[in-house]
């Protein structure tokens, strides 16, 4: 895997852990990290980022209960298939993307008008 792009804010008030999770869920949602693509180990990324093991490992079984990664020994951490979108989109499930989306956006410092623009942006 080629660099990941996952920034962590030790001044917000959002844990490490989530901000971990919500920019990788993030990065899976959009297609940024493909299905079996290859996520660095716990301990790499910990070390990439500066924080403890089980900081990233924590994130790492959320994602994996959340069925966005999955581990198997010999094989690492990969990008799971993501199920096929519905057809009308569940409303919590949009909550709880633009919830992940927020909270990464403000792990790399951005303001309200700084994230309604990207979405603006995105959608056009």
């Amino acid at each position: 895997m080629s660099a990941l792009a996952v920034r962590v804010d030790t001044t917000s008030p959002v844990p490490p852990y989530e901000q971990i999770r919500a920019q990788l869920a993030a990065l899976i949602a959009t297609g940024r990290l493909t299905e079996d693509e290859r996520l660095p180990t716990v301990r790499q990324l910990a070390t990439d980022l500066g924080l403890a093991p089980g900081t990233v490992a924590r994130a790492y079984r959320e994602l994996e209960a959340a069925k966005l990664i999955r581990t198997r020994r010999g094989a690492g951490t990969r990008v799971a298939a993501l199920p096929p979108a519905p057809k009308h989109p569940d409303p919590a499930q949009l909550a709880t993307l633009a919830g992940d989306f927020t909270a990464a956006a403000r792990a790399l410092g951005a303001d309200t008008e700084a994230i309604l623009s990207a979405v603006r942006k995105a959608l056009d």
